[in-house]
């Protein structure tokens, strides 16, 4: 029992995370992404995003286990998953770069410089996927191996060197990469999304760097006879899955957590509108048609529309000096302007609800006359709304401006 528990390999088996799991992740991303993508097809950035999250589905969908045994019982050839693996995970770093090149300096930047970068990349990361396949083509390796290829091939000929080669164009992919995250993030100016979302990008990014340590110090013991597998094959798995996940999540925040946002925003919005519109409702005696399959967009739209609609007749009856002395009123009981504009609007809307019941044909104003300004009214139904939630703010304004002139002084 002793011996079992201090082993490394049981210890860490403890830990296996399942590489369905990050597909599962990386394929929500995409799922979330890909109603954006669709709709703005042509943005070479999102096709980017979509395909970046594509390929990394893929290289998880093709590194597990079954689907190894799979794709070599398929093809009749050994091992040949080896190279298809270490291609898409090559494409997948090459990928990376490209993105991040081209998100971090925008897609307006055409300099020679990111050119030349972009270009770089795309030819490093080609020629290295040429070799991978050379390599394996070169090699002899008839034993298939599941779990443990990198490391049981780890003394092969051709095979040797195939290994160091996927191996160091990750770290090395993934250094930049992470790098070039790591300098973003400190840029100034970024939204808060956007600026999580790339720190655990860049986290996920140190946790590539790890599964590329664990590789090769597994591989380089096996150079020296010693065995130290259990880094490649109980360590470094879980490693790459946990990495896959938060850079599944990092890709998602930014999108998402607006998403969120906008739509909490609106729904606010919709909320603090509530009392107005029950108000109007009541003066107008209807209300908003109920549409099932309105957005919260829509359906917020459609209040405000209500309200201004309703708000515009009913200016008629406004009493101009009322609201004048409901908004001294709301000063001179402690209220800040702003509020207290809030409370005055919502006493000259009840007054005027109740003149319209006593005429609800007012006389025609003299010509000179433009009548009351609804400007101000119309652009702050959301503070007028809130302040029909204190009743009795609203009373007591309302009795202090029909006091006598005199009681109603304010700061004198």
């Amino acid at each position: 029992m002793t011996q079992s528990a201090l082993n490394p390999s049981d210890f860490l088996s403890e830990f296996y995370i399942s590489f369905w799991i990050p597909t599962a992740v990386l394929t929500a991303a995409l799922a979330i992404k890909l109603p954006t993508i669709i709709r703005l097809w042509r943005d070479p950035l999102l096709r980017a995003v979509g395909g970046l999250l594509l390929l990394a589905c893929a290289v998880f969908v093709f590194c597990t286990p079954s689907t190894i045994a799979a794709v070599n019982r398929l093809t009749g050839v050994p091992n040949v998953s080896a190279p298809w693996c270490y291609s898409l995970i090559t494409a997948f770093c090459g990928s990376c770069l490209l993105l991040i090149i081209t998100w971090r300096n925008g897609l307006s930047d055409r300099s020679a410089a990111t050119r030349r970068a972009m270009r770089w990349v795309i030819s490093v990361y080609s020629g290295v996927i040429v070799a991978l396949w050379v390599l394996f083509l070169l090699a002899d390796a008839p034993t298939e191996r599941l779990r443990d290829l990198d490391t049981y091939y780890a003394t092969t000929p051709f095979m040797r060197e195939e290994i160091l080669l996927y191996l160091v164009a990750h770290a090395v992919a993934c250094l930049i990469t992470s790098r070039l995250i790591w300098n973003w993030v400190r840029t100034e100016g970024l939204d808060a999304w956007l600026r999580w979302g790339l720190k655990l990008l860049g986290a996920g990014y140190v946790l590539n760097l790890i599964f590329d340590a664990t590789k090769l110090i597994a591989v380089t013991a096996r150079w020296f006879g010693q065995d130290l597998d259990w880094l490649s094959t109980n360590l470094a798995p879980p490693v790459a899955a946990l990495s896959a996940i938060v850079i599944a999540v990092g890709f998602i925040l930014p999108h998402a957590g607006q998403y969120l946002h906008d739509r909490w925003r609106v729904r606010l919005a919709h909320r603090e509108l509530r009392p107005l519109y029950q108000l109007m409702r009541s003066a107008s005696g209807e209300g908003v048609p109920f549409v099932l399959r309105a957005t919260p967009e829509l359906r917020l739209t459609r209040r405000e529309t209500f309200i201004r609609d309703v708000l515009l007749p009913l200016a008629r009856h406004l009493d101009t000096g009322l609201g004048r002395r409901s908004y001294d009123a709301a000063l001179g009981l402690g209220h800040p302007p702003e509020r207290a504009r809030a409370l005055a609007a919502a006493v000259s809307i009840l007054d005027a609800i109740e003149a319209k019941g006593r005429t609800p044909e007012p006389p025609e104003p003299p010509e000179d006359d433009a009548g009351p300004d609804t400007t101000n009214l119309l652009q702050e139904i959301g503070a007028v709304s809130r302040a029909l939630r204190r009743p009795d703010d609203i009373e007591a304004v309302r009795a202090r401006a029909a006091a006598p002139a005199e009681s109603v002084a304010v700061h004198e």
